[in-house]
């Protein structure tokens, strides 16, 4: 069974493009190292919130993409236009439409 993120995170005022921006710039690698599925979408409620939805072929691929060099730069890059505001969900994905 593949692995499922589901994640949230909020921006300071003004800078969610900036984040968003950043999370959509690293995807191109992402299938090379077991990402199925890689969604970013924002609130339509409000101006500061990011939601990230991943489906991976193993937990262990998913852990190993957060010690990829360019998965840190993204990470270090975003960071300070963050509140510190985080949600997140792993969980075991059955099947669906896209996987």
């Amino acid at each position: 069974m593949s692995y499922g993120y589901i994640g949230s995170m909020k921006t300071k005022p003004g800078r969610r493009d900036d984040v968003v921006a950043i999370l959509l710039s690293s995807v191109d690698g992402l299938r090379q190292v077991g990402c199925d599925l890689y969604v970013v979408s924002v609130a339509d409620t409000d101006d500061v919130t990011i939601w990230v939805s991943e489906v991976w072929q193993s937990k262990e691929m998913h852990d190993a993409s957060l010690r990829l060099p360019e998965t840190k730069a993204a990470i270090a890059q975003a960071m300070p236009m963050l509140t510190g505001e985080f949600t997140s969900q792993g969980v075991v994905v059955l099947g669906g439409l896209g996987i």
